[in-house]
């Protein structure tokens, strides 16, 4: 890489637009999905428009990462923000549910090369004192991405039509296809090696099975033969899969990097603490709407201060990557997050709104700490010939981490909520729909609002009982690591 040739602000900025781009995406969706749905008359099929983004999205990841290795980051890099574009646009174009849900997976396929890319430029461009900063800042897109899109969602539905939400991804992107294209130099790169498509196949089908299989199990009404079909399709695909790698000559994941122990304890401890993410960022908007009766535009700046101090969380950990270990910094770190999932845990229903603020934002510097530092940690532990790679692994570690947990937490409040219904005398399941929705809880009785609170109370209880069990796991995940200061590059 000549990064002495690159214009790195600019570089930096386009990075920035793209991830934004992708960050406000999913958000967005949500906003406009009930008008969409009533347009193409699609209720049923409702959740598959975001289930089969996540899906393509993962799957997509690793193999960008090795083709990025192998033929270079900018190649990779605007081939996946123009396939996004392409399914952006034909996502804007639907004509039914159908269609959109096809043209949602070419998206996610395309944007299955931002974050692990951007992440992968960010290491060739900078070096290693400044490439956490340099990531909190990239990161604040979330962040943004989390305050802007409910508005600018509501904005393009009132005042043009929910296709624009889609086609507003076309300039955005060919602004950022641009600037990379112009600014971002680097060495051209031939691989003579030939791509490993048999473990790119077995890997897709074993990542498609076994996100599907989670999907299934969230579901409210299980369907055991094809959760069964899916987890034992997985199970073989990667079963097959390691086999492969182990005898191809250019492997898609190089095995011999799981031999690196705190390779794999960071990569564990992103999983487990992107899987307690998950149900914060769900589940918290979930209790100022349900338990305290505040509109979904208020209820959403409740985790604003995560986001914010995400960012501070980057900073302060490019500062500790310099004088102390990994597994130092992650025991700080998992601090932070502890005494935010313990207050969830724990606090009463009747809690003031204020106080989310305060966990909100100690939770959000323990997270900006956690995954800049396991981010980073994971491309230090790597030859330069495998940075793309063990970058997609870590973003591959933490979307599986999202996927299985948000799953887990699904099942939990369901059966909770079935419990609770039983022993209360007059609620029902609609009821508690209803309970969640701050516009349709005015419907209901008087009466049943404090049971129907207690209910919902309780599986919130204990969704977060068990994300702190995910931080404890993460303790001592992070406790198995012998990492080293790492000085600089």
């Amino acid at each position: 890489m000549k990064s002495n040739t690159t214009n790195v602000p600019l570089v930096t900025i386009a990075i920035f637009i793209a991830t934004f781009m992708s960050a406000i995406e999913g958000t967005i969706v949500s906003t406009a999905m009930p008008t969409i749905v009533g347009d193409l008359h699609g209720v049923a099929l409702m959740n598959w428009v975001f289930s089969i983004f996540l899906l393509t999205n993962a799957i997509a990841t690793p193999i960008y990462g090795k083709l990025s290795d192998m033929f270079g980051r900018k190649r990779l890099f605007l081939t996946g923000l123009a396939i996004f574009i392409v399914g952006s646009t034909l996502s804007g174009l639907a004509q039914n549910m159908t269609e959109l849900i096809i043209w949602r997976a070419v998206q996610g396929i395309g944007a299955g090369s931002i974050m692990p890319i951007s992440f992968t430029i960010i290491a060739d461009i900078y070096p290693f004192e400044k490439r956490a900063r340099v990531m909190g800042f990239n990161g604040s897109a979330w962040g943004i991405a989390s305050i802007v899109a409910p508005l600018l969602g509501g904005f393009i539905v009132d005042q043009l039509t929910w296709h624009w939400i889609f086609f507003i991804n076309i300039p955005v992107g060919l602004l950022a296809m641009v600037m990379i294209g112009v600014c971002l130099k680097e060495t051209k790169r031939t691989s003579h090696q030939p791509l490993d498509l048999l473990g790119s196949l077995l890997l897709s089908v074993g990542l498609l099975a076994l996100m599907y299989g989670f999907q299934v199990m969230g579901e409210t009404q299980l369907n055991w033969p094809i959760l069964i079909v899916s987890f034992l399709v997985s199970i073989g695909s990667f079963g097959l899969f390691i086999r492969h790698e182990g005898r191809t000559v250019n492997p898609i994941i190089p095995l011999g990097l799981f031999k690196q122990r705190t390779f794999v304890t960071q990569n564990l401890v992103a999983a487990l603490i992107s899987g307690f993410l998950m149900g914060f960022e769900v589940y918290l908007p979930t209790w100022t709407q349900g338990l305290l009766g505040l509109p979904a535009s208020l209820a959403g700046f409740a985790i604003t201060p995560s986001s914010l101090m995400w960012i501070v969380g980057s900073f302060v950990a490019g500062k500790l990557l310099l004088v102390t270990t990994p597994k130092r910094i992650i025991e700080l770190s998992l601090s932070f997050i502890l005494i935010g999932g313990l207050a969830m845990a724990l606090v009463p229903e009747s809690t003031p709104f204020a106080w989310f603020f305060l966990i909100a934002a100690i939770c959000g510097t323990g997270f900006g700490i956690t995954i800049t530092t396991t981010t980073v940690t994971v491309q230090s532990q790597v030859e330069p010939k495998d940075v793309g790679v063990a970058t997609s692994l870590n973003t591959l570690s933490r979307t599986l981490g999202q996927t299985v947990m948000i799953a887990v937490f699904g099942i939990v409040m369901n059966v909770q909520m079935a419990r609770g219904v039983t022993r209360h005398a007059g609620t029902t399941l609609d009821m508690m729909n209803k309970l969640i929705n701050p516009q349709t809880a005015t419907e209901l009785p008087a009466k049943l609002l404090a049971p129907l609170r207690e209910i919902l109370y309780s599986g919130l209880h204990w969704i977060f009982i068990i994300g702190v069990g995910l931080i404890l796991l993460a303790y001592v995940i992070n406790g198995l690591d012998r990492s080293r200061p790492k000085a600089s590059d």
